[in-house]
């Protein structure tokens, strides 16, 4: 490698450390900035009395349950999703899986893995990558939006003895149902595939779509539910409602975040501002904090476990020929609707 190359990989590195820095310290301000307008402070979580506290283990337990049927959940839905798209159908003992397992990139500096993971495990299951990848970003806009829907709880609930209160469910009601309208929702997902930088794929339905928002929609409610089921199973008393919307909202604000990576900072702070109100801000600060632990390990742990499984028994390229799937150096041939053209006759 000459000079220059050298000279080039180095101003690369300095390039790419002076982004992380930027990221870190963008992180920490607003982190500090939003917990300190909830009144959090280091002398707030001492003070915190966990002796008063009466854990209900049971429901804690069935809080970890019911997480991981939201991430069953999820990755299922990202199987339809394929499956529309014109890719091969695969059943939720495969989607899962390879879904959970390619989520443990989001875990990896660099937010380059876990789509680099999902490509890989789809090709290797017979789906173009580019179906995989595009069926994911869908997925990711759909959650951000059915969270959001969840989120706006939060402003009914801080909105309390105001004289709009009621405007708030109307207005969130009225805008969900325009953006299912066909010609919005093509407008929608077209320009959130703009901002994804990823292509748009033609086989794309507005009626499958309204389809999957609703399951998204559920899928976020057994989220927030299960983070209600968390609160109170550490013996916190927290309102169904205020628990749950103020989840999905801490959800949306860290992923809006982009500089915060897994949104993690942002989204604790805005769990402690949200929750505050009812909790105390000392005490919405340590389960903004059990949460971020709680939902990791839910995830991870059973991921790693299929990761475990799959290295055990690896899926070759070579198995994903019959049934009309595509083989490697063949295009995807779509099996979702005769005469589509899938997303991986693009690539």
């Amino acid at each position: 490698m000459g000079v220059r190359g050298l000279a080039g990989q180095g101003g690369g590195l300095l390039k790419t450390l002076a982004v992380r820095l930027a990221q870190v310290a963008a992180t920490v301000v607003v982190t500090w900035f939003v917990a300190d307008r909830a009144g959090l402070t280091l002398a707030e979580l001492r003070a915190v009395d966990f002796g008063i506290w009466s854990p209900d283990w049971p429901l804690f337990g069935l809080s970890c349950a019911v997480l991981f049927a939201g991430y069953v959940l999820s990755s299922h839905l990202w199987g339809r999703i394929v499956h529309g798209l014109g890719g091969r159908r695969l059943g939720a003992g495969r989607s899962v899986p390879l879904y959970m397992i390619a989520n443990l990139g989001r875990y990896v500096p660099g937010k380059i893995w876990q789509i680099a993971a999902l490509a890989t495990l789809a090709r290797q299951n017979g789906i173009a990558a580019s179906t995989a990848t595009a069926a994911a970003v869908l997925l990711q806009g759909m959650a951000l939006g059915a969270a959001a829907l969840v989120g706006a709880g939060t402003l009914w609930t801080l909105a309390e003895g105001a004289p709009w209160r009621w405007v708030v469910p109307a207005a969130v009601l009225s805008v969900a149902l325009l953006g299912l309208t066909p010609p919005v929702f093509g407008f929608l997902s077209s320009s959130w595939f703009r901002l994804s930088r990823t292509p748009d794929p033609p086989s794309l339905a507005p009626g499958d779509a309204v389809g999957w928002m609703v399951l998204a929609l559920v899928n976020w409610a057994v989220y927030a539910g299960a983070f209600w089921m968390m609160v109170r199973g550490l013996g916190v008393e927290a309102g169904l409602l205020t628990a749950a919307s103020a989840f999905a909202a801490a959800y949306v604000a860290g992923y809006v975040a982009i500089f915060a990576p897994a949104g993690i900072g942002v989204r604790e702070a805005s769990l402690v501002a949200f929750l505050s109100p009812q909790l105390g801000p000392g005490t919405a600060g340590a389960v903004a904090l059990v949460a971020r632990v709680w939902t990791t390990a839910v995830e991870v742990v059973p991921a790693s476990i299929f990761w475990g499984r799959y290295l055990a028994h690896p899926v070759q390229d070579s198995e994903a020929g019959p049934s009309g799937t595509s083989t490697p150096g063949q295009a995807e041939e779509p099996s979702g609707r005769e005469g589509r053209e899938g997303v991986g006759d693009r690539v």
